[in-house]
């Protein structure tokens, strides 16, 4: 199961499974990158 995605910006997020990694990461794309958009397969595809 992956849990752990760094950002290119330099910032790690960690999530209790994949679906609150996919949770935390959508946030993060709107609060810091609002003009990327990736699916959950996208975002799974780069964690680990």
């Amino acid at each position: 199961m992956k849990r752990h995605l760094d950002c290119p910006c330099g910032k790690h997020i960690e999530g209790e499974d994949e679906d609150d990694l996919v949770k935390k990461v959508e946030a993060h794309l709107v609060e810091e990158h609002p003009d990327h958009h990736y699916s959950r397969d996208e975002i799974l595809m780069v964690a680990y």
